[in-house]
């Protein structure tokens, strides 16, 4: 086998794979699970339905915050140890789900239960450590090619678990009492926890070091303000002055964050990654990605449910039928995580990286012409499907391999943390797109056309600016020829 068409058997990883997969399967169902049941939690919990917004804001700003701290503390003392943790707070959050109908304290545990969002850019430095060390044992095989097929796997587990989650969610909630449905996740956890104890060998070499608790403090204070500020802005209009001013200030806190890292020995996040040229058009990619794969999903379903003869587009799907839609999106970033590795490899990863990226701006840009039949909207959610499922996996694979020493599980959370934060800034502007001229037929609730165009246009014009982005990422980069290239 040619240096340049390295192998994608994963060998001595298959078993660590595996239990992997596994963990992300739950993952998968975590997300998918509660979507149809929503409204019974409301009726349980004694709220309107607006409220249950705050479920998912509560659970994007928890991950906005623990994701940096995991992902260092996982360089540091180990990322199966950090897997542990996060896992174990996870389960008790789920547990504590059914067993409480207090708003608050379900809105605390759910918050809670978003430690799951460390898995995968934990999973992926553990892979990156151990292929690295196969590699370098056997002197066989590509550390980066391996990666990036692991973590295409875990990525088609994640997304076949949100599958299996809605389906199952669905069925259950009409056959049993909400308790024990809701009870059926917190579950699935617990055998993960046991897996990752039992099946899981911990990542080799950790680098040590001392905490950077000052670092902590403050990129935790930004990142609360920014999404704090969004979450405001989303709820009370644009209007909002303390909105605005809350967001001003998380972001004003980042100029401290970044003067107290450059002076740090052992800093949290090592900011000097966002100037290497392989790392930081990835960290762009992942923050304008975010827009899309968290931010237009709703907006995409909300069309789908419109009915065109009232408002005069949608397509007036049933919830089955919109179901299948989310299904045939979900099946699609299962064949674009499935065959990254393979495109990854027959030309580089850059260039996968890239046509990633455009497959989800055709998809989006798509529904300018083509928006008005079943069919149509199917074949655009294909596209964009395939080109999310590989940047899904490829973006953390890709961030482990042009990382620096010791900072493989920093940078591989950096594209989740930048994602997230480009979700919210996405479902804040989407939002009040979508409430901005709204129909005014009486008793109607759908958002206004206009705001549906600006949603595929806005996710569209990301995703292109994404792919031009990366064509500056250097031609090898993300190949073990670029692995251990000092950082500037």
């Amino acid at each position: 086998m040619s240096a340049t068409q390295p192998t994608t058997r994963l060998g001595p990883l298959v078993g660590i794979v595996g239990f992997l997969a596994f963990v992300e399967f739950t993952s998968g169902i975590l997300q998918g699970y509660y979507t149809p049941m929503l409204t019974d939690i409301a009726r349980h919990l004694g709220v309107h339905d607006a409220d249950v917004n705050w479920l998912e804001g509560s659970q994007l700003m928890l991950s906005a915050l623990v994701v940096p701290a995991f992902a260092k503390l996982g360089d540091m003392v180990g990322h199966k140890r950090m897997l542990l943790v996060s896992t174990a707070l996870t389960a008790a959050a789920s547990l504590a789900l059914p067993f409480t109908d207090s708003f608050a304290v379900f809105l605390t545990a759910w918050a809670l239960q978003g430690f799951y969002v460390v898995w995968l850019p934990l999973e992926v430095a553990l892979i990156w450590s151990r292929a690295r060390g196969v590699v370098a044992r056997t002197g066989e095989g590509s550390a980066s090619v391996l990666t990036a097929r692991a973590a295409g796997i875990l990525v088609a587990a994640l997304e076949a678990g949100a599958i299996a989650g809605a389906l199952a969610g669905g069925a259950l909630v009409d056959a049993l009492p909400l308790w024990m449905v809701l009870l059926v996740p917190g579950i699935a956890v617990v055998a993960c926890f046991f897996v990752i104890l039992f099946g899981v060998a911990e990542s080799p070499y950790p680098a040590g070091g001392r905490f950077d608790t000052t670092g902590l403090v403050l990129v935790s204070l930004a990142l609360l303000g920014i999404t704090g500020g969004l979450s405001l802005l989303r709820l009370a209009g644009p209007g909002d002055g303390l909105a605005w001013l809350v967001l001003a200030a998380g972001a004003l806190v980042l100029v401290p964050f970044a003067l107290w890292e450059r002076r740090c020995d052992d800093p949290l996040i090592d900011v000097r990654m966002f100037r290497d040229p392989a790392l930081w058009p990835v960290f762009l990619t992942a923050g304008l990605f975010g827009v899309s794969v968290l931010g237009a999903q709703a907006p995409l379903s909300t069309f789908a449910r419109t009915d065109p003869g009232v408002y005069g587009y949608g397509l007036g799907t049933a919830g089955s039928t919109t179901s299948l839609l989310i299904g045939f999106y979900l099946i699609a970033m299962i064949v674009g995580a499935l065959n990254y590795p393979i495109v990854s490899r027959l030309t580089t990863p850059r260039t996968a990286l890239i046509l990633a990226a455009l497959c989800v701006g055709i998809g989006f840009l798509l529904f300018l012409p083509s928006h008005e039949t079943y069919l149509q909207v199917t074949a655009n959610m294909l596209i964009v499907g395939v080109g999310s499922g590989a940047l899904v996996a490829a973006l953390p694979s890709a961030a482990a391999a042009a990382a620096p020493h010791g900072q493989t599980g920093v940078a591989t959370g950096l594209t989740n943390s930048v994602k997230t934060v480009g979700g919210a800034v996405a479902s804040c502007v989407f939002g009040i797109a979508l409430l901005n001229g709204a129909s005014g037929v009486a008793g109607g609730t759908a958002g206004s056309f206009a705001g549906y165009v600006t949603v595929w246009v806005v996710c569209g014009v990301t995703a292109l600016a994404a792919a031009g982005a990366l064509l500056l990422v250097p031609r090898r980069a993300f190949t073990d020829a670029t692995a251990d290239v000092p950082q500037a």
